[in-house]
C-alpha cells in the first residue's frame, strides 16, 4: 500500500526550489492502545478540573498562561498566542552542507521520509545524488505548524529523509554527568574485546529482532478476546550475580553470560461464554 503524505514543503537552496511531500517513517497501525472505560463499558472522556474547588472548566472558560514565578502566571489571549507562533511557510530553507558523519545521533528528534511532489522528480533526485556523491547533508530550517525546526536533509537509499534535530540549548551537556575516572586493566580489556569479536556483525539487521513485549501483549489480548483468563506467571528466582568484573568477563567469553529464552506467558483456560 502506498504511503499517505502527512504534509508538504519546498526544499530551497539558492534559486532552486524542490516541492516535496512528507511521509511518516513510523507505522502507527501496529501500536497497542488501551482506552479508559467505566465498568459498564462506556468510553470515558477527559475534562479539566479547577484545582481550587474541583469544578469542571469548559473550553470557553480556559486561558493559557506562563508560570514566571511559583504560583504566579501571566495569561495570554488566543490572538496573543497566535502572534507568538512562527509563520508556517513549509519551506525547508537550506543554510549549509555539512559532513553527515559530524552530526551526533543525540541531536535527532524524529525522522520523516521525503518524496518528490508533482513535477519535482528531476530536481529531487539531482539533490539526492549530489549529497550522496559528496557524503554531505543539508542543514536547514523548517517552519511548520507554528513552530520552527532545525532539520537535516540527507540521502537514504534511492531518496531523501528529513531528520528533525534538537537545538543546542535543548541538550544537557555531557559534562553534567558524573564520571568516575579509573584505569583500565589490560587483561580485562582483552576479554572485553573477545566478547565483542564473538558477537560481531558487519551489517545492521533489525529484522532479526522481534518486539517480544508487543508479541506477548497481543497474544494475551487475543486470549482474552477468546474468553480465556490471563494469570500472572510465578516469578522466576533471581539469577546469582557475578560481582567480580574479571569473573563476569570470563563467563561471558565462555558463553555463560547469555540469557536463556523467557517462558511464554501463562494463560489459564476458562469456560467459554454461553454465546459461543
Amino acid at each position: 500500500m502506498a504511503a499517505r503524505a502527512i504534509g508538504s514543503g519546498t526544499i530551497s537552496f539558492g534559486l532552486v526550489a524542490i516541492p516535496v511531500k512528507l511521509y511518516s517513517t513510523v507505522d502507527t497501525t501496529k501500536a497497542i492502545r488501551f482506552n479508559y472505560l467505566s465498568t459498564d463499558g462506556s468510553r470515558l472522556k477527559q475534562q479539566y478540573i479547577r484545582a481550587s474547588d474541583g469544578q469542571i472548566v469548559e473550553r470557553e472558560d480556559r486561558v493559557q498562561g506562563y508560570e514566571f514565578a511559583k504560583g504566579q502566571y501571566v495569561t495570554f489571549t488566543p490572538d496573543e498566542i497566535k502572534a507568538m507562533n512562527v509563520e508556517s511557510t513549509n519551506t525547508i530553507e537550506i543554510s549549509e552542507f555539512i559532513p553527515l558523519a559530524e552530526v551526533e545521533r543525540l541531536y535527532i528528534e524524529k525522522v520523516n521520509y521525503l518524496g518528490p511532489d508533482k513535477g519535482a522528480a528531476r530536481s529531487y533526485h539531482l539533490l539526492k545524488e549530489a549529497l550522496a556523491k559528496t557524503q554531505r547533508a543539508a542543514l536547514a530550517s523548517y517552519a511548520a505548524r507554528g513552530k520552527s525546526y532545525l532539520v537535516l536533509v540527507r540521502p537514504m537509499g534511492d531518496g531523501l529523509v528529513m531528520e528533525q534535530l534538537k537545538h543546542q540549548d535543548e541538550l544537557r551537556p555531557f559534562d553534567d554527568v558524573p564520571l568516575d575516572v579509573c584505569d583500565i586493566d589490560d587483561a580485562e580489556l582483552d576479554l572485553a574485546l573477545k566478547i565483542i569479536e564473538q558477537r560481531v556483525n558487519e551489517a545492521f539487521e533489525p529484522e532479526k529482532y522481534e518486539d517480544v513485549v508487543h508479541s506477548k501483549v497481543m497474544k494475551m489480548i487475543e486470549a482474552k478476546i477468546d474468553g480465556q483468563e490471563i494469570s500472572t506467571p510465578p516469578e522466576e528466582a533471581a539469577e546469582s550475580k557475578i560481582v567480580d568484573l574479571m569473573e563476569a568477563l570470563k563467563a561471558s567469553v565462555d558463553g555463560k553470560g547469555r540469557k536463556p529464552a523467557k517462558r511464554a506467558p501463562k494463560i489459564k483456560a476458562k469456560a467459554r461464554r454461553a454465546s459461543r
